[in-house]
């Protein structure tokens, strides 16, 4: 018997960083995402030696643990450590054996959310595989739990949210970790022409969110008023860019998606860089009307806005850049379990 799962990445499109405390917890967020045709998948194979396999096989490295109720968080493969132990200590209250194999289609640090997106698909195979009674809200929020509260990682909530539930998503963040997921019921011409002009391009390089997290986190703290205003614009970005989807008026979105991007820089040090800067510019200047980092920021994907009849001239451009523009889909379908 194996256990697969599968859960999508997203690309964050309006509201990014709205979804971080202390922000929502104070004013509220909002953020509008959409998954892609990229995922992050995980296969479990039962086994009866009292053994434990990690295999993160995007990355190369394998783990041959002893089975236990807790597995040590040590810096490696944490993300899979940290999931067992949740699932112990929640659910099965005994240690398991078993082999995890684990593959992410977007590198660390890309801006895609892949961390997250991992852990929902981890967690959505042991939930097949020990048939746990968990929705689509219970998976997200332990997805969450286990990366912010258990392992410490930085980091706002609509990662999880997205790539268990799937689809085109308006999301609301509240005090207290309240989420509310609104997925938009968009015409399909629409969703094919929004798939049809937005590029996505990966700058061959990662970044550690962490530290811009924390810096936009402080000045949350410490009341600066750009920031702060920055987050309240980038949250109507959110809401602008709900309705232009809803109503049909795709080449709006480029607009909005600039104006977004000139908040969000303005939110913490280190969202942007020379570099990105300088791609930024040369996309517009080759037909692009909007873009953004997908992310925290600091490099991994960008996704700009071009209408069809610039939408070539700019991925020559941009491939000559150095980089790779990314073919996708985007997908209705969030996190998919089946046993074979």
């Amino acid at each position: 018997m194996i256990i697969r799962s599968k859960a999508p990445l997203r690309i964050g499109l309006a509201g990014g960083g709205t979804d971080v405390s202390p922000y929502s917890d104070i004013y509220g967020g909002a953020i509008l995402n959409a998954t892609l045709s990229l995922y992050a998948s995980a296969s479990i194979k039962p086994r009866n030696d009292g053994k434990i396999i990690l295999n993160a096989i995007d990355r190369n490295e394998q783990l041959e643990l002893k089975s236990e109720e807790a597995l040590a968080i040590d810096g490696n493969l944490d993300l899979a450590k940290g999931v067992y132990n949740r699932i112990v200590k929640d659910f099965v209250k005994a240690p398991l054996s078993f082999e995890l194999n684990t593959y992410v289609d977007a590198p660390p640090g890309s801006g895609l959310g892949s961390s997250s997106t991992l852990v929902v698909a981890m967690l959505g195979a042991f939930v097949e595989w020990l048939k746990l009674p968990l929705g689509e809200y219970d998976i997200a929020h332990l997805a969450y739990s286990i990366e912010r509260e258990d392992l410490k990682m930085a980091g706002g909530k609509q990662d999880q949210y997205a790539a268990t539930f799937g689809g085109v998503n308006y999301m609301e963040f509240f005090a207290g970790e309240k989420v509310i997921v609104n997925p938009l019921r968009i015409k399909p011409e629409f969703i094919h022409e929004l798939e049809h002009n937005l590029v996505l391009f990966y700058t061959q390089t990662s970044r550690l969110s962490s530290k811009i997290i924390e810096e936009q986190t402080n000045n949350v703290h410490s009341k600066k008023s750009s920031s702060i205003e920055a987050m309240h614009q980038l949250k109507e970005q959110s809401v602008l860019m709900k309705e232009a989807i809803l109503k049909g008026n795709i080449d709006d979105i480029g607009k909005i998606l600039h104006n977004g991007w000139m908040h969000k820089k303005l939110m913490a040090d280190g969202i942007s860089n020379a570099s990105i800067d300088a791609i930024y510019e040369t996309a517009l200047q080759h037909g692009a009307t909007g873009g953004k980092i997908s992310g925290a920021g600091g490099g991994g994907f960008m996704i700009f806005y071009a209408p069809y009849i610039y939408k070539h001239q700019l991925i020559r451009k941009l491939n000559e850049l150095g980089g790779t523009v990314i073919n996708y889909t985007l997908t209705n379908e969030g996190l998919t379990t089946w046993t074979v």
